[in-house]
């Protein structure tokens, strides 16, 4: 299974994903005038000023589910994974991923926004609607919805669960163990999974409202105590944070750990982490209650920034600046930088609970598993709403009543494997549905660029009102030359019959 697992990933994130990703979003990036930058304090507005819907939910909101699948497993666990086999020049690359994908993700979560539907009284969107209505190629659009199906409700939440259950070990040892078909199991993992089930199963059957009340209150709340921590242990060895900047600067050009290695695994847990491009993040964008589409893809694009340039770079220095790492090229058996046992895991969230717990002495490890713990839940709650916009796609066309059912079932039951398994075995998996989703969301948005720009239309034409300083924003698709805009089509009408039965009252009056 390791050997399969290895081989699909070696395919998948060949240099050609890689370089992929980073021309994707350097593309956008010139395209739209560096909008992550020069809209930077809009995008603050916005965050601030959305209110939700009985069909959508606020723009904050829709922020704190697209968070909660960014923020996860892979800032504590995957920030250690690409410091221990790319060195710390990794860090480096997942900042030029973040900042450029700032711009990606405007793009994607705008052409969310902007061929989203409304079904069931909720709006629902994502790559596989924009794929069908802005490409038309349904066809394709299957591809990306079965494999988000797949990568959402069975892969991804795998190396999230992982986390949680490597990191409860690393505090309360195995607990003993007990036997079954996988092996023998820790029994602090079995408890844990079963508790990590029961909650998860009580907001799953709760549906999407119920899913963006929980984690609007805690991402904010868990990333803000993560990144308070991280600033007491920088605070405290602030003198040698010059020297940390700067073997992250040089070695991002000249790798420790082999040519290549610091981009491509920068790249490739930048891209795990922040999710620019991958796809995911759309679908909390379509579910937003907005004015105008491009407001939706400005939130998206600042939610890159606070999961990256934020939350990872937190759990960067960290782990650096205590010396709590080591450095081992994958595929090797040799470490280029050890400061820590040889039998310490790369691939887990065992440097970051070392690197607090070797400045708060007892703390460390037990924070880093309740951080773990609700980055990691949240996480898999956002994958769930992400893999259920898809079932809902394919609904669409073929009813299916029971396939939501069935996917509850069988993303619970992934988390509880999750849970259990080895972590070099979850985060194969997981690399294999970011990556999948990545190639098919990134092809796709090019295409769609390159045939009607509709992201880039709807930008210009929000920078106008903002210049015309309008008080409520409209976006007529019509007029800028979208087509199958379906649901800003509609609101644009009843927007204009709202309009004229208001001028006729007042000339009646």
């Amino acid at each position: 299974m390791q050997e399969i697992v290895d081989m699909l990933n070696g395919f998948i994130w060949s240099p050609a994903l890689i370089y992929l990703c980073l021309g994707t979003g350097l593309f956008f990036t010139v395209l739209t005038r560096f909008v992550q930058v020069r809209q930077f304090r809009e995008m603050l507005r916005l965050l601030l000023s959305g209110k939700s819907s009985d069909k959508g939910i606020s723009s904050f909101q829709a922020l704190a589910v697209s968070l909660s699948g960014r923020v996860g497993t892979g800032n504590i666990a995957g920030v250690a994974a690409a410091i221990g086999f790319g060195g710390p020049g990794a860090v480096f690359w997942m900042w030029i991923v973040a900042f450029f994908g700032a711009a990606t993700a405007y793009i994607e979560s705008t052409n969310a926004q902007i061929y989203k539907e409304e079904e069931d009284g909720i709006y629902r969107g994502g790559p596989a609607y924009y794929i069908e209505k802005a490409m038309g190629q349904k066809w394709y659009a299957w591809i990306f919805a079965i494999a988000t199906i797949v990568a959402c409700g069975v892969l991804l939440p795998v190396v999230q669960s992982n986390g949680i259950g490597d990191a409860l070990v690393n505090v309360f040892g195995d607990g003993g163990t007990v036997s079954s078909f996988m092996g023998d199991l820790a029994l602090t993992k079995v408890y844990a999974a079963t508790f990590i089930v029961l909650i998860l199963g009580f907001i799953i059957f709760g549906g999407v409202k119920r899913i963006a009340n929980f984690t609007q209150i805690v991402v904010p709340f868990m990333a803000l105590a993560y990144i308070i921590i991280a600033c007491v242990i920088i605070s405290l060895h602030i003198d040698l944070l010059p020297g940390i900047f700067m073997s992250i600067i040089t070695d991002a050009f000249t790798p420790m750990a082999g040519f290549g290695a610091a981009i491509g695994w920068g790249v490739k847990r930048g891209v795990y982490s922040n999710e620019a491009g991958q796809g995911t993040g759309p679908h909390a964008a379509a579910a937003a209650e907005v004015e105008h589409p491009a407001q939706q893809g400005l939130v998206q694009a600042f939610s890159v920034y606070i999961d990256t340039l934020f939350v990872c770079s937190a759990t960067a220095f960290m782990i650096l600046i205590t010396q709590s790492y080591n450095v081992m090229p994958e595929g090797s058996s040799v470490f280029i930088v050890q400061n820590l046992a040889e039998d310490v895991v790369i691939s887990g969230p065992a440097f970051t609970q070392i690197a607090v717990d070797s400045v708060l002495t007892g703390f460390g490890k037990p924070f880093i598993a309740i951080a773990l713990f609700f980055f990691a839940f949240t996480t898999i709650l956002a994958y769930y709403f992400i893999a259920e916009n898809n079932v809902s796609y394919i609904n669409r066309t073929i009813k299916i009543p029971a396939l939501r059912f069935v996917l509850k079932v069988i993303l619970m039951s992934a988390v509880f494997y999750g849970t259990v398994a080895q972590p070099s075995a979850a985060w194969g998996m997981g690399d294999i549905g970011v990556g999948v989703m990545a190639w098919l969301n990134i092809i796709g948005i090019l295409i769609i660029f390159f045939m009607s720009k509709p992201a880039i239309k709807a930008l210009n034409d929000y920078e106008r009102q903002q210049k015309e300083g309008v008080k409520q924003y409209t976006f007529d698709p019509v007029k800028l030359g979208i087509k199958n805009a379906d649901f800003w089509e509609q609101r644009i009408k009843e927007q204009r019959l709202e309009t004229k039965d208001v001028d006729l009252t007042q000339e009646k009056s």
